[in-house]
């Protein structure tokens, strides 16, 4: 595989004014082309447009840039208030103010089209119609994409009436066939083959054991549409705030949390929770048999920078545009088994995937949704094929907690090719698995790269 062309000087430089765009006084001295790339393509998107930013694009007197801020950003003149009193407001509007009230407009969120999502499910079990009929109220309104693990030999039972596309052994050994792939999408891996194959900004991921939950209230919940306001509502990963997510209605920023870090940064992956079966390590699950996940906690929070977190693929959602190249099946156990808790895969490509969060400046959060986790399984049986997975990890998180990542990797896909070139280096010689792990993702880049502009080929039901 040959070395990913260097960034040109034009990326880097725009980049780096990205990182320091609070420090600059005039922004007029830019030609027109970089200048809406700088607003358009980096500030929006990362999250970083306060008062002060805006008011230096606005001096510039771009005309495109003015159009824009008048349909969608409103300055709202000085309002009494006990927290604001005085003082100028920027309000990005798109759409979704009504969200939080007129009390929270000078925060930034904006809405989600359901043609702008994916549902992926990997099929572990043939007959899912019970499944699909349980999410049907909340699957229904969006385009699903259902990819059948390769080892199963009965075909699928999907019930009508869903706006769905499968992927089955066929398509998968044509796939591999054609790109000369040697990556393997069987077990709970056939759900990355959905997100390649994928060309929505958004994917909701759920495991095919899971159904919808109910709240505190006795109430069904949408994980989709939680799923949706996570990854539409900043992240705050640059300071704690004690209230969790400020950005859920009833709740804001505490006393003495910084105002130059309240506008957040752009949330690309959010990780939901289940109750019922915990999910536990094979160790654990084999010492409490009986343990059930019942705790309902209605609480969304950011995870804090370069602080890892095991990323479950049993309940996740995440921006396929900004972090889709960090989600891959890489790690695989020798033995490895068909219940979660004999996999790896999604720890490593999540902590991955963190990693990657934390150096693009982009947020994490963890909490709502939950569904309903129904999987079972021998634990004792499990322990015997996840145990070397067990034992690794204790060389998995020094390695990641260390990783930096030079100012040169400014996509997902830069990230992914450093870090496999670390994991080569340093982990290599600890274990083979690790070094076949690099293998893997270098090997996942150059799939993604060679897909992501072609349309997929399925088969409709």
């Amino acid at each position: 595989m040959s070395p990913p062309p260097p960034p040109s000087l034009l990326s880097l430089a725009i980049h780096s004014a990205l990182l320091n765009i609070s420090r600059f006084s005039d922004l007029s001295s830019l030609p027109d082309p970089v200048l809406l790339e700088l607003f358009e393509q980096k500030t929006l998107r990362a999250g970083k447009l306060t008062e002060k930013v805006l008011k230096l694009f606005m001096a510039t007197g771009n005309d495109e840039i003015l159009l824009f801020i008048e349909k969608n950003i409103q300055l709202i003149g000085a309002q009494r208030s006990s927290n604001y009193i005085g003082r100028v407001r920027c309000c990005c509007v798109f759409e979704r103010e009504c969200l939080f009230g007129p009390e929270r407009e000078y925060k930034m969120s904006y809405t989600v089209k359901d043609g702008e999502v994916d549902i992926v499910i990997a099929a572990l079990h043939s007959d899912l119609t019970s499944f699909m009929e349980e999410w049907r109220p909340i699957f229904s309104r969006f385009h699903i994409i259902i990819v059948k693990d390769p080892d199963l030999t009965d075909n699928l039972k999907i019930p009508s009436g869903f706006n769905v596309n499968v992927y089955t052994k066929s398509e998968i050994d044509r796939f591999v066939a054609s790109t000369g792939a040697k990556l393997h999408f069987s077990g709970y891996s056939c759900r990355y083959f959905g997100y390649l194959m994928s060309r929505k900004k958004y994917i909701i991921s759920v495991d095919d054991d899971c159904v919808p939950a109910r709240d505190d209230k006795d109430l069904v919940i949408d994980a989709a549409a939680q799923h949706i306001t996570n990854l539409s509502t900043p992240a705050t990963p640059f300071f704690f705030n004690t209230l969790y997510d400020p950005f859920r209605p009833g709740t804001d920023f505490v006393r003495g949390y910084p105002f130059s870090l309240r506008n957040g940064v752009t949330c690309a992956l959010s990780c939901g929770l289940w109750l019922n079966l915990a999910d536990f390590d094979a160790p654990t699950q084999s010492l409490k048999p009986n343990a059930r996940s019942s705790r309902y906690v209605d609480a969304v929070l950011t995870v804090p920078t370069q602080a890892l977190l095991p990323v479950s693929g049993v309940n996740i959602a995440f921006d396929r545009d900004l972090i889709g190249p960090s989600l891959f099946p890489a790690l695989r156990l020798a033995g490895e088994g068909k219940l979660r808790w004999e996999t790896m895969e999604d720890i490593w490509c999540g902590m991955c995937a963190k990693v990657v969060c934390d150096h693009l400046g982009h947020g994490v959060k963890s909490g709502l949704p939950y569904v309903w986790r129904k999987e079972g399984g021998d634990a004792v049986e499990s322990l015997r094929k996840e145990w070397e997975g067990v034992k690794l990890m204790e060389e998995v998180l020094p390695f990641f907690q260390s990783v930096r990542l030079p100012r040169s990797a400014v996509t997902a896909e830069d990230c992914v090719l450093e870090i496999a070139g670390m994991v080569k280096e340093r982990l290599g010689s600890v274990n083979p698995m690790f070094g076949s792990a690099a293998d893997r993702m270098l090997e996942w880049i150059r799939l993604w790269k060679a897909v992501t502009s072609e349309s997929p080929t399925s088969k409709a039901v």
